[in-house]
């Protein structure tokens, strides 16, 4: 999704135009937390591991494992394309970002993320909640000047590919833990039932 050259296509320059002119405290204050949350410490290290955690308390190391890997390869393939193509970012920039536009790391972490919880936790809102948050992070990264709109679409791919392609590596031991999880709440919800059912009145 660059160009030869790194130059932006016609319609990233139009997507930024627009975005300038609707700039505002509202929109910065979005833009900022976004900014916050899905790159530096908190969306490299902090969300993955904090993530991990979790999943290990439920009794889910593989689900683990698929995240944490999934979020490091991301992270690495996304840093081998910005150095390979080393594109300017937008002028209008509001927020301090490291070199190389294209593909933006916040939505292929966004996007890895959202595609792996939906794997591990695979209901139909985890998929809606991904997909809501990947988009308001590309617009995010827009509105902010930190991205043009092709280096989002970049990410998106990135991120959800690399997700994808470890999905399958991980598949089995990740079903099959999925499997013996749900094993185990039946197995609790009926030792409960059973603790509450009354027992037949003496004669």
């Amino acid at each position: 999704m660059a160009r030869s050259g790194g130059l932006p296509f016609e319609f990233d320059e139009e997507w930024a135009e627009d975005l300038v002119e609707i700039r505002g405290p509202v929109g910065d204050v979005f833009g900022y937390f976004m900014n916050m949350l899905g790159g530096g410490v908190a969306g490299v290290f902090v969300v993955p591991v904090v993530t991990a955690v979790i999943l290990l308390v439920v009794r889910r190391p593989w689900a683990a494992l698929y995240f944490l890997v999934a979020s490091a390869a991301s992270a690495g393939v996304v840093q081998i394309l910005k150095r390979s193509f080393m594109r300017a970012r937008p002028p209008d920039i509001l927020v301090t970002s490291d070199t190389g536009s294209f593909p933006s790391g916040h939505v292929g972490n966004a996007a890895t993320i959202a595609l792996a919880l939906a794997v591990i936790i695979p209901y139909v809102w985890m998929w809606v909640l991904g997909a809501a948050y990947t988009v308001l992070m590309a617009i995010s990264r827009t509105y902010l000047g930190a991205h043009w709109l092709s280096d989002t679409i970049g990410g998106l791919l990135v991120g959800a590919g690399v997700a994808l392609v470890l999905w399958a590596v991980f598949a089995v031991p990740l079903e099959r833990e999925r499997l013996a999880r749900l094993a185990r709440i039946s197995a609790r919800n009926a030792e409960r039932a059973q603790a509450h059912v009354t027992p037949p009145a003496m004669p």
